[in-house]
């Protein structure tokens, strides 16, 4: 017997103090609604309500029972309308893992606009290049750069990061300007490790191949954007955060404009496609802003 429900029913019936009433209240037959009560009596075995053809009362057992499911029927009822009140205002604590460089470069810069939208929603962020495991780990979302293998997990694209060719103005005018990518030279290109070969294409569709041999190397895009912006070398970087500020600044140019390295999809992972409004709200806020649409 599903007892939650038939004990929910009896309350229903218990404060109308009648089957016609509670029947309307609830969208239900009234013949139903007596079949479910007199089930309820039966597993119980005490008698709960006194029926004449006048009026519906409580037994002895009726108003003792009623007394102890009470609270319990209303303190479910109160549990059902927060978490669904969790689906239609976003609030709480969303705990998220995120790439180093998207959350410096991207994320940190909006974070005063999502407070302000969102004053109920506070953010723990555990900024990590490790990859944190959903399950195991208590986060709401990982967001993941590149493209993913098939875990399971549910991928939502937020953004994809155009990469492009900067170098400071004063390394240009030292070096001169490159005209086509086979005349870069590749000493002058500073390494990402995970990125050893650029591949580049212009919208024409022609390709090209750089392999990246400057002495400098570091694995951070963000430092990466700040050595080329001090003149030690050329950096293959997204256009946001620091690289759209110093081009904006004229603290770097981009180099070989017309062409560009395929750009990169970033993810929000999530254990299922069942979230809260904290959740898709932030999704949302951040695909909005990097310009994609559903």
């Amino acid at each position: 017997m599903d007892y939650w429900n038939e004990m929910a029913l009896f309350v229903e019936v218990a404060e109308a103090q009648g089957f016609t009433k509670a029947a309307a209240k609830l969208d239900m037959p009234q013949s139903t609604l007596s079949r479910k009560i007199s089930e309820l009596e039966k597993s119980l075995g005490l008698q709960l309500l006194s029926r004449s053809t006048r009026r519906v009362g409580l037994t002895e057992a009726g108003a003792r029972y009623l007394e102890r499911v009470r609270p319990i029927v209303e303190e479910a009822r109160r549990i059902h309308d927060e978490l669904g009140g969790m689906l239609l205002r976003p609030h709480g604590v969303l705990r998220v893992s995120l790439p180093v460089d998207f959350s410096y470069e991207f994320l940190a810069p909006l974070l005063p606009e999502f407070a302000a939208q969102y004053p109920e929603i506070g953010l723990e962020m555990d900024v990590t290049p490790r990859k944190a495991d959903l399950v195991g780990e208590p986060f709401d979302l990982v967001i993941r750069a590149g493209e993913q293998p098939d875990s399971g997990y549910v991928a939502t694209l937020l953004m994809k990061a155009d990469f492009y060719l900067y170098a400071a103005p004063t390394f240009l005018d030292k070096h001169g300007v490159p005209p086509s990518p086979q005349e870069v030279n590749p000493a002058h290109c500073l390494r990402f490790p995970a990125l050893p070969v650029w591949r580049l294409a212009d919208a024409a569709g022609n390709t090209a191949e750089i392999a990246a041999q400057s002495p400098y190397a570091v694995n951070s895009m963000g430092m990466l954007t700040r050595m080329a912006a001090q003149g030690l070398g050329i950096a293959l970087v997204p256009q946001m955060g620091a690289a759209a500020q110093y081009e904006a600044e004229g603290r770097l140019q981009r180099v070989l404009p017309g062409w560009s390295a395929p750009p990169v999809p970033v993810y929000a992972m999530t254990a299922t496609r069942l979230l809260p409004a904290k959740v898709k709200c932030f999704i949302e806020f951040v695909k909005a802003r990097a310009g994609v649409a559903d």
